[in-house]
């Protein structure tokens, strides 16, 4: 099914260029999440437990705090001033294994503000945050969690998503719209914790979706299901989804986040996923960011 949907995208590619905006210093390997508060611009490098910032003319860093592990997916909140990190353990060369991720909080500093975790075979992947809500999802057993206090609260059942991905809250925050990498869309209810997955128009389910963010009514997703990925965007039309493509191919190697300082959209582009697979393997110029303009 995933060809099937490659094969629909090549066909409908759009032809804007996306712009380079910077990439990560080499010695970088792997470039996870992206989150912007419209002036900084921030970065999970993972292997190397460090948040990267960057504003106009300057670069700068800070390190995971003690007692956390290694960043995954980003989130900008702007109520409270916090960027939200879901940090875990991935099966790579280096890391360490353990029972369970947390959901973390850091200041513009980095200084630890909070850390939740959902106890043994918590693995977060990504994490959205929008109107004070903040929303984190399990790529290995598809749920979802909602963060109630201090508590989070499953939106999603085990079983019931594959790989959970980005999330992002609809206007009028009753609903919570989910990238699943292996069932598509899905939009749940955030009163009745209804899940209703959401086919394109043709009828066929949008898999091999990572990041996703929305921008007024639309929904941006990066499609890395087949190479090169594509930058893809769709509206919520009923019981489906309206599929537009907005790029195509290079230089979208390998994408995976996306966010939006609300002029732009801002994507990693080349997260270095499969040559952080392998042992010693080179630096290849992993964490660009590319922006395109919003319409």
């Amino acid at each position: 099914m995933i060809r099937a949907v490659a094969l629909l995208l090549a066909l409908t590619a759009a032809t804007d260029a996306p712009e380079t905006v910077f990439s990560a210093p080499e010695h970088h390997r792997l470039v996870e999440g992206i989150a912007t508060d419209g002036d900084f611009i921030w970065l999970s490098s993972v292997l190397d437990r460090v948040i990267l910032a960057r504003t106009t003319g300057m670069i700068g860093s800070f390190v995971m705090p003690a007692g956390t592990l290694h960043p995954m997916g980003i989130a900008w909140d702007a109520k409270r001033s916090w960027l939200w990190v879901a940090t875990d353990c991935p099966d790579l060369p280096g890391v360490a294994k353990c029972e369970a991720g947390a959901l973390v909080a850091l200041d513009r500093k980095g200084r630890l503000k909070a850390k939740f975790s959902a106890g043994a075979g918590f693995h977060p992947g990504d994490v959205s945050a929008a109107g004070g809500e903040v929303f984190v999802s399990d790529s290995l057993n598809g749920m979802v969690y909602r963060l109630r206090g201090r508590t989070l609260d499953p939106l999603i059942a085990p079983g019931a998503g594959r790989s959970a991905q980005g999330t992002a809250l609809t206007s009028d925050g009753k609903r919570l719209v989910v990238a699943d990498y292996g069932r598509g869309v899905a939009v749940i209810d955030l009163a009745t914790k209804s899940r209703t997955v959401l086919p394109m128009t043709d009828g066929r389910p949008l898999r091999g979706i990572d990041g996703l963010v929305r921008v007024g009514e639309d929904y941006y997703t990066v499609h890395n299901g087949s190479s090169p990925g594509s930058l893809i965007r769709f509206r919520l039309n009923g019981a489906a989804i309206d599929v537009a493509v907005v790029h195509r191919g290079a230089p979208l190697a390998d994408p995976t986040q996306i966010a939006s300082d609300g002029k732009r959209l801002l994507v990693v582009a080349d997260a270095g996923w499969p040559a952080a697979g392998k042992p010693g393997a080179p630096p290849r110029g992993a964490g660009t960011v590319v922006a395109l303009p919003l319409p």
